[in-house]
């Protein structure tokens, strides 16, 4: 019912949205209405005390004009504030004091310029770290190149694997960007299926060795799986991108000879992955701003993005699952925790948009 009178007023003509101005409005609205009691009080009694009542709509004006000004005032200052907010400045904010529609109005706006802000200095600090993650690979890149052509260095295979090394940490930047530019969207898709994890580890486990010898790693890979047969329903490709970031930055990070674990168990319902390493360790005030885009801390060595945490992170989530920084067992190295759910019914909605 309230909704049908809603919609039935909704539908009543306006003949007040030509005038610019809401005092003028009230101003209007006083005198229509002090106008249609005067006509029916002259309609009554055929009588109109005419200077009482011109000196009373005058003070009414007056006093509709004063408190009107209160009133509009925060609307003024949400104009002031777009048009600041159009030439980029998003410090402006509204006092809201009132606690009617119109200070409704003034907080949910403060809300609004303040998701603003935080957006916009995102949206900088993306542009200047990319900018920043991009230079440095093609400056190395371009270096060993003009030294080749140049005649400096020789087409050693040393030189190509310097230029190769620049080329896969670019291209390994371009392709976590996309990655996140996806799931940022919410249109990366899940395709989950029930996955035994001990085969799981030791398929992990296999590429990350080649991988670590590959690149030069001289560290030791230990893969310790579940007591008991357990399956766990998640996305392969997604939770191997996973658990491959997580072992090749403790690869990175350990040192020559190091041993690099990983283990599989049961924690209640869930399944727990844990990825141990045995370099400097990450320390406790830093454990939770890992995981921020662009973020590699202390132990950022050996030329990480800082955006391969970050993706981690979204994936866990959109499974259900918890990822973290723990102290380690013998307090040596770090060990990141991942959580999943063994059963998920229904993956999160953003995952599975087309």
């Amino acid at each position: 019912m309230k909704d049908l009178l809603t919609r039935g007023l909704d539908l009543l003509p306006r003949p007040l949205d030509p005038v610019r101005s809401i005092k003028l409005k009230l101003a209007f609205l006083l005198l229509a209405s002090a106008a249609a009691g005067l006509a029916y009080f002259w309609y009554a009694i055929r009588w109109i005390p005419y200077i009482t009542s011109a000196t009373a709509l005058l003070v009414g004006l007056l006093t509709s004009q004063v408190l009107a000004h209160g009133m509009t005032s925060p609307l003024r200052e949400m104009t002031a504030a777009v048009r600041a907010m159009r030439r980029g400045d998003y410090s402006r904010r509204v006092r809201a004091t009132s606690r009617d529609e119109v200070g409704e109005l003034a907080e949910a706006f403060n809300q609004m310029a303040a998701d603003l802000a935080a957006a916009d200095r995102q949206r900088r600090e993306l542009i200047a770290n990319v900018s920043h993650e991009l230079r440095t690979p093609i400056t190395a890149l371009q270096g060993v190149l003009e030294n080749v052509v140049d005649g400096v260095a020789d087409p050693h295979p040393a030189t190509m694997r310097t230029a190769l090394h620049q080329t896969e940490r670019l291209g390994r930047l371009v392709a976590e960007l996309l990655d996140l530019s996806r799931l940022d969207a919410g249109v990366q898709p899940m395709h989950p299926v029930l996955l035994d994890v001990a085969d799981f580890l030791d398929e992990v486990a296999g590429e990350a060795a080649v991988t670590a010898s590959g690149a030069g790693h001289d560290i030791k890979l230990a893969v310790t799986p579940p007591a008991t047969p357990v399956t766990v329903h998640a996305d392969p490709a997604r939770l191997h991108q996973v658990l491959a970031n997580l072992l090749d930055n403790a690869t990175r990070h350990s040192p020559p000879g190091g041993t690099v674990s990983i283990t599989g168990r049961v924690d209640d319902d869930r399944v727990v992955f844990e990825v141990g390493d045995e370099g400097p360790g990450i320390p406790p005030a830093q454990r939770e701003s890992v995981f921020d885009r662009f973020t590699r801390g202390d132990r950022a060595v050996g030329g990480g993005t800082g955006l391969g945490l970050a993706i981690a992170q979204w994936v866990v989530l959109l499974h259900g699952g918890a990822i973290r920084v723990v102290d380690p067992p013998n307090g040596v190295g770090c060990l990141v925790r991942v959580s999943l759910p063994r059963l998920v019914a229904n993956p999160t909605p953003a995952a599975v948009a087309a």
